[in-house]
């Protein structure tokens, strides 16, 4: 049984240094516990949509995703016996309200160690622990390899007028749902038809244009790699949550100079057509890798 939650998080509206925050534990009265929000996946979900679902169901909140803070396992006696996976993610919430309903009849906003302490389960309040490993308020900046494009064989024009194919169109609902998630707001592009046309949904959705990146393309990189880390780093130095579309010569080499000594999640970057890199920077006192998550098929 598969399902997906968050922990909820806002500023603490107490705190006049912005540093404290507050997480959202809810009361379910079926079970007569507390808990963070979550649920089971539909068919066919994946686990960073359901967490988003699950989250505004249970408790009105809208919120943004944030990185991926592990998996729990555990046997459930309800409705069958079966073991239940869960996926858990930071959410930040930005705007919604909470309503009694039938799953949850109470949420309560609480500093980290009191959220631990209030919630039933060893399992959630570890996952209270990985969310508090790292600062809360992080920047996160997409980065997508764009989505598949027509064999460059069959191709007689520029290379870099290489449209995308039928099955490159067909990954661009997906890509554009998951940005949107996580709160996508400026797009840059290697200067390619196939990577502005990937991300141009998403500018779309967040009403703004797809701003040119020449370092992001594989001929500008090949030479300059560290100015293009520099330049990655820069735009999340920015804030928000930027998303850059690139291609697959430069993604794993990039992402490996921008990571340092950071472990990341694969040992060889993987980076598939369609797929993205979730990066989480700090950004005080310069922007630096912290977490990364990737995505392989949105």
């Amino acid at each position: 049984m598969e399902a997906a939650g968050a922990v909820v998080w806002r500023p603490d509206p107490n705190d006049r240094t912005g540093k404290d925050v507050q997480l959202a534990v809810v009361h379910r009265p079926r079970y007569d516990d507390w808990s963070l929000p979550k649920g089971k996946l539909e068919p066919g979900e994946p686990a960073w949509a359901g967490a988003v679902r699950e989250v505004a169901e249970e408790t009105g909140s809208l919120v943004a995703l944030g990185r991926h803070l592990g998996q729990v396992r555990y046997r459930v006696t309800r409705p069958v016996r079966a073991t239940k996976v869960v996926d858990y993610y930071a959410a930040r919430h930005t705007g919604g309200g909470f309503a009694p309903n039938e799953e949850v009849d109470e949420l309560r906003w609480c500093s980290p160690q009191d959220a631990a302490e209030l919630l039933s389960y060893h399992h959630d309040s570890g996952i209270v622990s990985s969310f508090t490993a790292l600062p809360a308020d992080l920047t996160t900046l997409l980065v997508v390899r764009h989505a598949k494009a027509g064999s460059r064989d069959q191709w007689d024009g520029p290379d870099v007028e290489r449209p995308l194919s039928e099955n490159g169109r067909r990954q661009l609902p997906a890509l554009r749902a998951l940005a949107g998630l996580y709160g996508a707001d400026r797009v840059y592009s290697a200067p390619l038809v196939r990577c502005v046309d990937t991300v141009a949904g998403i500018a779309d959705d967040a009403g703004v244009p797809v701003l040119d990146e020449p370092l992001l393309s594989e001929e500008a990189y090949q030479g300059a790699e560290e100015r293009a880390v520099a330049r990655l780093r820069e735009l999340a130095a920015g804030g928000g949550t930027p998303v850059v579309c690139s291609q697959g010569g430069v993604i794993p080499d990039l992402l490996s100079r921008v990571a340092g000594d950071l472990p990341m999640p694969m040992r060889r970057l993987e980076s598939k057509k369609g797929s993205v890199w979730a990066l989480f920077f700090t950004v005080d006192g310069g922007a630096r890798l912290v977490a990364a998550d990737y995505v392989r098929r949105p």
